[in-house]
């Protein structure tokens, strides 16, 4: 479909596992320009297509007033501009707003007196003041404030999670000024069932956005730490916490892998931002060392568990199951299962991956993984569950030992199976 000219459409720029669900959840109810640079992805979009799973092909039809575009022009239509584009860190663990810049770039270059730009990607607070404004101001030779304004509603985005959604989770938002937060309240009020919060500054917003995923990163650590410690005293963890969570107060975290664009990067914006005005976050950071060791922590289990067999690791082929950084979707962004096979490739050991949720082309081009279309039965000296996907669930550990020799191991570094059913688990 086109629209006319009255520029007041709404703009969604980025259509990943954030932008898409927010712009079809708009096109049901008002003009949206979906723009994202990726051409490829537009025109998947357009066939109804999401790689990313997160909207189905009738989901897509029903967004009726949604149109896909790679094209900057599209968006002079818009009034209203929402940035979802990725906020990730680099290899030195600092943030990384390329992504956010370029879209400020591009905004910038349709902006027009009186319009709003909403930022919903996780940043240190003060980012978006901080970093945006100069650059839209620089870009569009427009004042902030006077001739256009900014906000901040960051995004609660589960991927995979069909239970909390965009419209089942309250949304905050704040604006640069009371009525522009007023105007916040009331746009995503069109979609969001459960309820707005308004955060009385942007950098309130920003930093509960930022604390969200700080605290689930903390906690996962120390349950991380405390599954290293029953491990040797030859305690089962999982028995542990569930004989803990019986109390009613105690917080029912699990050990594991913490990867993701999330709970495993946002943590690092806060500790930047907290060092530039002169405080150390001890807590924060320790958390961080602990939860980034866990690849290195469960391959090295693995290892013992063999050697306790007398399974010799140089040489030795280990079916590693699953890639994702969570289960049942296919997102691999910063996965740390990869940190899994490289600590097994220092060993010696051959490392085959498969996991039906990505596409080899997105393992290949990500990591240089080459993932296995299917197990072949008796090849393997151990199986690795690294991700809870439910088919692996569904298939249960007698099945997987079908895959491995006669003598092997079986880990389970999601605890999805019963204790008795596996050698070993995290």
């Amino acid at each position: 479909m086109t629209y006319d000219q009255s520029g007041e459409g709404l703009g969604i720029i980025g259509l990943g596992y954030v932008g898409l669900p927010l712009a079809v959840a708009f096109g049901r109810c008002r003009k949206v320009v979906g723009f994202d640079i990726n051409a490829q992805r537009i025109e998947a979009l357009k066939a109804g297509i999401d790689i990313t799973r997160e909207v189905d092909q009738q989901g897509l039809a029903d967004a009726d007033q949604l149109v896909f575009v790679s094209d900057t022009d599209a968006l002079k239509q818009c009034s209203t501009f929402i940035v979802t584009v990725p906020t990730p860190v680099d290899e030195h663990k600092q943030p990384d707003f390329t992504a956010v810049r370029g879209a400020c770039v591009t905004v910038a270059s349709v902006l027009k007196a009186g319009d709003i730009v909403i930022f919903e990607s996780t940043v240190y607070p003060g980012a978006t003041e901080e970093i945006c404004v100069p650059l839209l101001e620089q870009q569009s030779g427009l004042t902030f404030n006077k001739d256009f304004f900014v906000g901040y509603s960051p995004e609660r985005i589960n991927p995979g999670d069909k239970v909390h959604r965009l419209e089942t989770i309250i949304k905050v938002v704040a604006g640069s000024t009371a009525a522009v937060t007023d105007k916040l309240a009331e746009l995503y009020g069109e979609v969001v069932e459960a309820g707005i919060h308004r955060a009385p500054s942007i950098k309130v917003a920003e930093a509960a956005k930022v604390i969200e995923n700080t605290q689930r990163d903390v906690n996962i650590a120390m349950v991380n730490e405390l599954a290293m410690i029953f491990n040797r005293m030859d305690i089962d963890t999982s028995a542990v916490l569930d004989a803990a969570t019986t109390k009613w107060n105690f917080l029912d975290f699990r050990p594991g892998l913490v990867g993701g664009h999330c709970i495993g990067v946002d943590p690092y914006y806060l500790t930047h931002k907290a060092q530039a005005v002169g405080y150390h976050p001890d807590m924060i950071l320790a958390g961080r060392r602990i939860n980034d060791q866990m690849g290195a922590y469960v391959a090295n289990e693995l290892v013992r568990l063999m050697i306790r067999k007398n399974i010799a690791t140089q040489g030795a082929r280990i079916l590693l199951m699953g890639l994702t950084f969570k289960q049942d979707c296919p997102d691999i962004r910063n996965t740390k299962v990869v940190d899994v096979v490289a600590e097994l490739q220092g060993y010696g050991v051959q490392v085959d991956v498969y996991d039906p949720w990505v596409s080899t082309e997105d393992a290949r081009r990500e990591y240089a993984i080459e993932l296995i279309e299917k197990p072949a039965n008796g090849t393997y000296d151990g199986v690795l569950v690294a991700v809870a996907h439910q088919c692996f669930i569904e298939e249960g550990a007698a099945s997987l030992r079908h895959y491995c020799k006669p003598e092997h191991v079986v880990y389970d570094l999601k605890s999805v199976f019963p204790l008795e059913d596996v050698d070993g688990r995290l």
